[in-house]
């Protein structure tokens, strides 16, 4: 079984050292006859070793219990004055009084400071009031020296040491926090790198899906190359776009600049390429832009807004009925309006790609990162007609309008 052993029974390395030093000085001067006053009791000469066995014994403990070596500490050098006196054990005193405050409480360390200086003045006052000479003085001085001198050398030492344990212990609150933020931001750029890589594979790759699917179902030679034509087109622009999410993530090399990221100029393009996937599955795509001429949105806005528009249509590619699918965008009240329909619930002839339901997902996170608002879901006309809409509100000044002078 282990064995506890308390602190006091078990001093400091240090401490002993101390100790075992300071009682072999005291015995060399008290056998070299050298002692700092006459004996004023006429004690014997060995009077005067047990004030040093005293306060060197209680060096053992100046770390384990300071206040009360201490207290023993200052019993023991009263003693001292009535007997030959030893330098020794005025010095360990001093160390006594320096370790009470050093690894004493908070409370202690605050009071023998004050105490000490007190008890320095009052000593000072007093024999200088009773021997009305100058020398009363040095004893005042004395006193100061052997216990107001090392309190307040304690005092700031420990203040010292508790500033540099809360210096270090801000430091690492810091660098917890910078690690937490950190992680956070790689967390939320996986998550943008997620929706980004998403975004763009999933309309392009559906499209590949379809048509390589109808290309093996369908044995004519036109169908084959329409659909290889198409699987083409798609392969090309998703490695284009794949090129460009790269240069997003590592900025173009020289310049410092990212790479120009998607906005609604390209919807034309976009829609063009749907025309095209969607062509032999009955799906027609037309764009309605009633944004006023001159509008400037924020690259964040317009970058949500094409995404929105193009996992709509990879929707829609995937399961809309056959029938139009329709994009309008408007602007009003400093928000713009997105808005994608598609028919829904008909049988559709020919192969379909199956989803993941990450799509919806990325939308509303681009949407809430905008503190906007999405919509998506079955919407019945008023002539019965059953379509699947998908409606953002994205919250966007108009960066070209001229502020009023």
């Amino acid at each position: 079984m282990p064995c506890f052993r308390h602190p006091i029974l078990q001093p400091h390395r240090d401490d002993v050292l101390l100790a075992v030093t300071g009682l072999l000085a005291g015995l060399l001067l008290w056998s070299l006859g050298l002692h700092t006053q006459g004996n004023r009791l006429l004690l014997p000469g060995w009077a005067t070793l047990v004030p040093l066995c005293t306060v060197s014994a209680l060096e053992l403990v100046r770390r384990s219990a300071p206040q009360s070596a201490l207290a023993g500490g200052v019993l023991a050098v009263i003693g001292d004055q009535f007997t030959q006196g030893s330098l020794a054990t005025v010095v360990i005193f001093a160390d006594l009084v320096y370790a009470a405050v050093v690894y004493g409480t908070p409370r202690a360390a605050r009071r023998i400071p004050i105490t000490t200086g007190l008890v320095s003045l009052a000593l000072t006052v007093g024999f200088l009031a009773w021997f009305r000479e100058p020398e009363a003085l040095l004893i005042g001085m004395v006193a100061g020296l052997i216990s107001f001198a090392p309190a307040l050398t304690g005092s700031i030492l420990r203040n010292h040491r508790e500033a540099a344990v809360a210096a270090r212990l801000r430091a690492e609150q810091t660098a917890l926090l910078a690690e937490m933020d950190r992680a956070q931001a790689v967390t939320a750029e996986r998550a943008r790198m997620a929706r980004e890589l998403h975004d763009m594979v999933a309309n392009h790759l559906s499209a590949i899906a379809i048509h390589s699917t109808a290309a093996l179902s369908l044995d004519t030679p036109d169908a084959s190359t329409r659909a290889l034509s198409v699987i083409r087109e798609n392969s090309v622009q998703g490695l284009a776009e794949m090129r460009r999410l790269i240069g997003l993530l590592r900025e173009s090399e020289g310049s410092g600049e990212p790479s120009a990221a998607p906005s609604l100029d390209g919807l034309d393009a976009l829609l063009e390429t749907s025309r095209a996937s969607g062509a032999g599955s009955g799906l027609t795509f037309t764009l309605a832009d009633d944004r006023p001429a001159g509008l400037g949105l924020p690259a964040p806005v317009e970058l949500a807004a094409y995404r929105i528009v193009q996992e709509s249509l990879t929707n829609a590619l995937k399961h809309a009925s056959p029938g139009p699918v329709a994009v309008r965008l408007s602007y009003a009240d400093s928000t713009l309006h997105v808005a994608v329909t598609s028919a829904f619930g008909g049988g559709r002839a020919g192969p379909r790609a199956p989803g993941s339901g990450a799509g919806l997902v990325g939308m509303r996170e681009r949407v809430t990162l905008l503190d906007g608002e999405l919509e998506a879901g079955p919407v019945t006309l008023d002539d019965g007609t059953k379509t699947w809409q998908v409606r953002a509100l994205l919250p966007a000044e108009d960066e070209n309008e001229e502020l009023p002078t």
